[in-house]
């Protein structure tokens, strides 16, 4: 058997309509008014995931560490705050192919700096939370779309984001702080 991470090929965008059956999360009922403080909360037990002794060992040779999963949900949160921008300023806005497992192999995600991922997460969350706050009216249904044809709207957009920043901290044994 290989150390190698298995690629996940699977087309998630079904959860912008119902309720994931792995972390229990059902984001096609987040509004406009709650992705911004839900995407901050998503954000906050990173801090303290990131701060094991053990962060950077992996449960399974297969299964990202909780360090690779934190560096992926910091990129997470970039790439999703790119095409919220280019949404809002493109009509029809076609998303570049972002292959995660590629991005985690080349920035040696399991090398990095826990604390520094953990600010960043914490920074990316907070900017991409901010814009969104910054979305109003029509704007919410400006349209995006990836280039294996799946449609997005801004909403949508966010909703999708805001179920991959939650199903992590379901994959690392955390989840939503309480509210």
């Amino acid at each position: 058997m290989s150390d190698a991470i298995v690629p996940d090929d699977k087309d998630w965008t079904w959860v912008i309509e119902r309720r994931c059956d792995e972390c229990g999360f059902d984001a096609s009922q987040v509004t406009e008014e709650q992705l911004g403080d839900l995407i901050r909360a998503a954000a906050e037990p990173w801090q303290q995931i990131l701060a094991a002794p053990d962060v950077n060992v992996r449960p399974t040779p297969t299964t990202w560490s909780r360090l690779e999963y934190g560096a992926h949900v910091r990129d997470v949160c970039r790439i999703f705050d790119d095409r919220l921008t280019l949404m809002l300023t493109n009509d029809d806005a076609v998303f570049e192919d972002w292959d995660q497992d590629a991005a985690a192999q080349a920035g040696n995600y399991a090398l990095e700096d826990p604390q520094a991922v953990a600010d960043a997460i914490q920074t990316g969350a907070g900017e991409l939370a901010d814009d969104y706050g910054e979305v109003h009216g029509d704007d919410w249904e400006r349209r995006g779309r990836r280039s294996n044809g799946s449609h997005f709207t801004v909403l949508t957009l966010g909703r999708y984001c805001l179920h991959d920043l939650v199903h992590h901290l379901h994959d690392v044994g955390s989840g939503l702080p309480e509210r």
